[in-house]
C-alpha cells in the first residue's frame, strides 16, 4: 500500500491550532507527523496551511485518538471490519495500535520503537537476512534497518494493519529501503511453507495472543521456522507475560519447550523466548 501523507491531529494539537488562531498569530510551529518533523503552519481565519495544502480547523476531537485528513474531513485513524483496529497516540510520539481495545504493543515504560529495538538486538541483525513473521506496524523491521540488516522479509496478514502502516510516519517504507525490506500481505502460517530451506540468518516472531492465533504457537509452525533458519540462527519469539493465575498457563515456558522439540535451544528473554537453531 502506498504511503499516505496527511497531517495527523490529536486533541491537544487541534486545541493548539485553535488557540494560536484565537491569539491572532499568523503561524504555528510544531509537528503534525508524530514528532518526525517540525513544521511551520500558516494560520488564516477559516483555514490553515501545512506543506502547501489547505485544511479546515477541526471540530471536537477525542482523547487517545489520531485523526487524518480523508479528503473531506478529519477522521479517526481506525477501521472496522468485524474488529475495530485503531492507531493510538502515546506519550512517546511513536504510536501503538489496538484491536477491539486491546493494546498490541507495550507503551507503559518506553516507546514501542525502543521496546522493539531491545528485542531486535537479541538476534543481532547487522549484515543478516531476517524473517519478520508478523510485521504489525513495522517497528521490528525499522530497527533491523537501522541496525544494518542486509535484507528483511516481513509478512502481515491484516489489510487494515497495512493501512495503519501507510499512515504511520514511524512505520518503515519498503520503497525507501533500497530493496532491503520486502513486505508481503500474506498469512505467514501458510506462506512459510513456500520459503526455501535455510534461507534466513535470524527470525523475529511477534504473533497475536495465543487465543487469537494459536497456529503461530504450534509445533508444526516452529518446525517450519527451524527449517527456514540456518544452523546457529537466532529467533526472538514475543510471548508477553500472561497472568498464570488467571490463565492457568505458563505460555513462555510452554513456547520454550515446544521450540526445543522443534530443534532449537531456547531460554526466556525479556518478555519472550530467545532460541538458537541447533
Amino acid at each position: 500500500m502506498p504511503r499516505i501523507t496527511t497531517p495527523l491531529l490529536t486533541r491537544p494539537l487541534g486545541e493548539a491550532l485553535l488557540a494560536a488562531r484565537a491569539a491572532g498569530q499568523a503561524t504555528w510551529q510544531g509537528s503534525l507527523d508524530l514528532g518526525r518533523h517540525q513544521d511551520t503552519v500558516m494560520l488564516a481565519d477559516d483555514h490553515w496551511t501545512w506543506r502547501g495544502a489547505r485544511y479546515p480547523y477541526p471540530g471536537k476531537l477525542k482523547d487517545r485518538t489520531l485523526y487524518w485528513w480523508d479528503g473531506d474531513a478529519f477522521a479517526p485513524v481506525s477501521r472496522y471490519a468485524g474488529k475495530l483496529i485503531k492507531l493510538v497516540p502515546t506519550g512517546w510520539d511513536v504510536p501503538t495500535f489496538e484491536i477491539d481495545g486491546i493494546k498490541m504493543l507495550p507503551t507503559a515504560k518506553e516507546s514501542p520503537l525502543d521496546d522493539a529495538r531491545r528485542k531486535v538486538a537479541l538476534v543481532q541483525p547487522a549484515g543478516k537476512t531476517v524473517l519478520d513473521t508478523c510485521g504489525g506496524l513495522g517497528y521490528f523491521a525499522a530497527c533491523c534497518l537501522d541496525a544494518g540488516v542486509a535484507a528483511i522479509q516481513s509478512f502481515e496478514k491484516n489489510a487494515d494493519v497495512l493501512w495503519l502502516r501507510a499512515l504511520n510516519p514511524w512505520s518503515p517504507d519498503p520503497d525507501a529501503s533500497g530493496g532491503r525490506l520486502r513486505l508481503a500481505h500474506a498469512d505467514v502460517s501458510q506462506a512459510i511453507a513456500g520459503l526455501p530451506d535455510a534461507a534466513f540468518d535470524a527470525a523475529l516472531h511477534d504473533p497475536p495472543r495465543f487465543g487469537i492465533a494459536g497456529e503461530l504457537y504450534a509445533l508444526a509452525f516452529y518446525q517450519q521456522l527451524a527449517r527456514v533458519l540456518r544452523r546457529g540462527g537466532r529467533l526472538f519469539h514475543y510471548t508477553g507475560s500472561p497472568n498464570k493465575l488467571t490463565s492457568g498457563r505458563d505460555v513462555p515456558r510452554e513456547v520454550a519447550r515446544r521450540l526445543e522439540t522443534a530443534g532449537f535451544k531456547a531460554e526466556l528473554a525479556l518478555d519472550g523466548v530467545l532460541a538458537t537453531k541447533r
